[in-house]
């Protein structure tokens, strides 16, 4: 039993020694490539057994013939274990290249293609990780190019609706100014009309930027859904009347929701003005407040014969405003300014067909009873 405990001890002190000198030289090698860590590796597993076969021979005393048979089988192993070292990390380094070189396309704006072949599992995952990086870079090139494209689309109609109006305020001043007018009254109603339809757009341009810049403030309240409804209806009563639309409030829960009353009312506005305006004389639209799963749903109804199925999902585009004949003039700014508020307040914008028409909906987060 003591030999056995003496051949433990100096097997274990051995290969600490050996441990202790290959440590040394993994830190040395730190930056150095995987080839040589494993070489390291290797050496130190047969030299530790190396160590403590010498440091048990000669406590013990081994014959030289002894000595000289465990030696040259360490020797094999030694060759055998860098021979394998070598080949791993070898195959380990080419993998990391390939995958590297694949890597360096997703600075050049294209889609990350794994390197064929088999790899392990830790490459496998970075592999997985960077296709899904890859994904995730494509989707926010395409939402980068629609924006852009959206940002210039929506530069171009403002200038052509500003540069309509200011046209029409400059000839309609000469006129004054020349005294060639026939009916000063009627140029200068004209021009007030003209000038409250530009600080309009300008009001909603200022809106709109605010939102985008995260710089709208909302005053959050305890507010009735019934009471919103009630507000929204009267104040568009009287738009409805001179156009020949009936306004109704359908079903209307008294739910409560945690919002800015004065953005809401903005929100509930903007849907019943545009309702209104593409809704055909004696046409109908329905104004409504319910409870859902996810909180309370405010809608709109109206009666415009509805939206094609590939522009719905442009219809809260800032900008976007249909087709001409059913677009009342504007910056067609509205609908974003919508959807950026109630994204605000964590709701939810949407607009979906139903018979005879189009139904918008906003739904917000129920206040807490």
């Amino acid at each position: 039993m003591h030999a056995t405990l003496l051949i433990a001890l100096l097997a274990f002190l051995g290969a600490v020694a050996a441990g202790l000198a290959g440590a040394v030289a993994l830190v040395l090698l730190r930056r150095r490539s995987l080839v040589a860590s494993l070489v390291v590796v290797a050496v130190v597993a047969v030299t530790a057994m190396l160590a403590g076969t010498l440091a048990v021979a000669w406590a013990m005393f081994l014959s030289p013939h002894d000595l000289t048979v465990v030696t040259t089988v360490a020797a094999m192993a030694a060759v055998v274990s860098l021979a394998t070292a070598l080949m791993l990390g070898r195959w380990v380094v080419s993998r990391s290249r390939a995958l590297t070189d694949a890597a360096r396309t997703l600075g050049d704006g294209a889609d990350f293609t794994a390197p064929p072949g088999p790899a392990t599992a830790e490459l496998a995952a970075l592999s997985r990780q960077l296709a899904a990086t890859s994904a995730r870079l494509a989707e926010s090139r395409d939402r980068e190019r629609d924006l852009e494209a959206s940002r210039r689309e929506l530069v171009a109609r403002i200038s052509h609706d500003l540069r309509t109006p200011l046209a029409g305020l400059r000839a309609m001043t000469e006129a004054l100014e020349d005294g060639v007018s026939a009916e000063p009254e009627r140029y200068l109603r004209q021009i007030r009309t003209e000038v409250e339809r530009l600080d309009a757009m300008v009001r909603d341009l200022f809106e709109l930027s605010r939102i985008h810049a995260g710089t709208l403030a909302l005053s959050l309240s305890r507010i009735s859904a019934y009471d919103l409804v009630d507000e929204a209806i009267a104040g568009a009563e009287p738009l409805a009347r001179e156009l020949g639309v009936r306004l109704v409030g359908g079903r209307v829960d008294p739910v409560p929701v945690e919002a800015d009353g004065r953005e809401m009312s903005c929100v509930l506005g903007n849907l019943l003005v545009n309702a209104i305006r593409r809704t055909p004389a004696h046409g109908t639209v329905a104004v409504a407040a319910e409870r859902c799963p996810a909180g309370v749903v405010l809608s709109v109804t109206d009666g415009c014969g509805g939206i094609p199925e590939e522009d719905l999902p442009r219809v809260f585009e800032a900008g976007w405003r249909g087709s001409d004949t059913r677009t009342p003039p504007g910056a067609g700014l509205g609908l974003a300014i919508v959807r950026g508020i109630v994204q605000a307040h964590h709701g939810r914008a949407a607009v979906r067909n139903v018979a005879g028409g189009c139904r918008f909906e906003v739904t917000l987060p129920a206040a807490a009873t």
